[in-house]
């Protein structure tokens, strides 16, 4: 849902919640009822005639953004269907990671090979989709919940595993800027928990750090990824070597 959409069927229904009429308002704008009706279908009422309505039934229109903001539910996962839909085009796949990662219009264009139009219409394919909102003036508004995640064993998580962690693997690790450690124990399920609450802390730190370089030009900020995992694993090679089978440890 556009914002401004969202505004207006929020104006309805404090306009209705105060027991105001469209031709009490067509009054108030000094319009005929008929096209008070016709800017509410379309959403175009402008700021003065939003501001004056507002006055009208002593709403502050700071007080009316937010309670539009606030039905406006936001994406925590997409179908498997939009998935699909993202990995069937790969500029649109970067698109949609770079809007994500909070790039502005003129960034991407400034850094990767995509015309105005062409992007135009990328984002446009992300706002039928739901996952932003395209505003004035080139700005992005993202759609997505704080808890946004990519469905587990969907079209995006599969992708992952087959064509982007082999390739985040496949080096030594011995580059600036890159470190891995992969170490092994004997833990129980209360030390396992507690690793589980420190991986959780380090993906909200990421997204912390994040937030706090957006403000930085985007020739200061560089992608990267961070593979946390842990599940109790062992060597399908050493499995085969025991006397019977493996005991489940959850």
């Amino acid at each position: 849902m556009r914002q401004t959409t969202a505004i207006h069927l929020a104006l309805k229904k404090l306009l209705k919640a105060h027991g105001k009429t469209y031709a009490e308002a067509a009054v108030v704008l000094e319009l005929s009822e008929a096209s008070v009706k016709r800017l509410f279908a379309r959403a175009e009422l402008s700021l003065e005639r939003l501001e004056r309505l507002c006055d009208w039934i002593h709403v502050d229109l700071a007080d009316l953004v937010e309670q539009a903001q606030a039905v406006q539910p936001l994406v925590t996962q997409l179908t498997p269907e939009q998935e699909r839909e993202l990995l069937k085009d790969p500029a649109l796949l970067l698109t949609t990671f770079l809007v994500l990662n909070r790039w502005k219009e003129s960034e991407i264009l400034a850094v990767y090979a995509f015309s105005k139009p062409q992007l135009t219409l990328m984002l446009i394919r992300l706002e039928k989709i739901g996952l932003i909102e395209l505003m004035p003036f080139d700005r992005i508004k993202l759609r997505t919940a704080r808890n946004f995640a990519w469905r587990k064993d969907g079209p995006i998580q599969r992708y992952f595993a087959e064509r982007v962690l082999p390739e985040f693997l496949g080096t030594r690790f011995a580059d600036p800027g890159e470190r891995m450690h992969f170490v092994g124990g004997m833990l129980s399920r209360a030390s396992v928990h507690k690793l589980h609450e420190a991986m959780e802390a380090l993906a909200r730190q990421l997204d912390a750090l994040v937030e706090a370089d957006l403000g930085l030009p985007v020739e200061e900020r560089h992608g990267v990824s961070l593979l946390a995992a842990l599940r109790p694993w062992e060597f399908t090679e050493f499995t085969k070597l025991r006397r019977g089978p493996r005991q489940k440890y959850f």
